[in-house]
């Protein structure tokens, strides 16, 4: 099974075809800084948010160079301006140095994106390592609250952080237990940092995807996982550009009432968060 690609601006139509989809400046002049945007989600977001108008400094792991340079391209060809920090996250040093890095390359951040993620599937309790599990919280989890604090320090009123979760957290997936577990602590952290900011102007909120065909599908996933991607309730995966939209209307003023909040796109799976 193969996916879209996350370079791809294309949305679905109401009648099955597809449309270019159709920037409005709503991110004119803004600046921001996406984790794991080398592919994937964060690439498709990092293009999405260059049509809009901003500018974006993209951090990744250092073996990713490649998927990297290719997003840089993807958005330098759309006329918007990509920097790019290798970085492994898991060192909270390292947080510092990407937001030190996107201060120095774009004058200030705007828009922070925690989206970098790890996640490898286990059938049981008994065959998740420890191990793996202390892996799945110091990729997932750890980076987004350095990130955050390390942002913060140079964000004021009006500026917003999008932190990238999952329908993991609200369904419970049992194969992926430490992902899931990862991806409900997010969604915590999302709703203390609002609380924490909101009285600052900083508004923030978490998009909580559901079956999305990116890279890390294929790498991550066993065979039979993959093929229940059609399983959602409009019988499709979603595209990395259907997600990215949510990650454009947080940022942009179309939000402007809405922080401590979770989007849903899932295909249709209902989960009352």
């Amino acid at each position: 099974m193969k996916g879209p690609d996350p370079s791809d601006t294309q949305l679905p139509t109401e009648d099955g075809g597809y449309q270019t989809y159709k920037a409005a400046g709503k991110l004119t002049g803004k600046k921001a800084v996406i984790t794991g945007g080398d592919s994937g989600i964060g690439r498709a977001i990092a293009i999405l948010y260059a049509l809009e108008g901003a500018d974006s400094l993209i951090a990744y792991l250092p073996d990713e160079e490649e998927d990297a340079q290719d997003t840089k391209n993807e958005i330098e060809k759309r006329g918007g301006k990509c920097y790019l920090y290798a970085a492994d996250l898991r060192k909270r040093e390292n947080c510092r140095e990407v937001v030190d890095e996107a201060m120095s390359k774009m004058g200030t951040i705007n828009i922070l994106v925690n989206n970098a993620a790890y996640q490898n599937m286990t059938n049981g309790i008994n065959e998740l390592t420890e191990d793996q599990w202390i892996k799945t919280f110091d990729t997932n989890i750890h980076p987004y609250f350095f990130m955050a604090k390390y942002a913060l320090q140079h964000m004021k009123s009006g500026d917003v952080i999008i932190n990238c979760a999952s329908v993991n957290a609200y369904i419970g997936r049992p194969d992926l237990l430490d992902y899931t577990s990862s991806k409900g602590a997010i969604i915590a952290l999302t709703r203390g940092l609002c609380n924490q900011q909101i009285t600052n102007g900083i508004r923030c909120n978490a998009v909580c995807p559901g079956p999305v065909w990116t890279p890390l599908i294929p790498s991550t996933m066993k065979t039979y996982a993959q093929d229940q991607f059609s399983g959602t309730p409009m019988g499709r995966p979603g595209q990395p550009s259907e997600i990215a939209t949510s990650f454009v209307f947080l940022a942009s003023q179309d939000s402007s009432f809405m922080s401590g909040q979770s989007l849903h796109p899932n295909g249709g799976v209902i989960v009352n968060g």
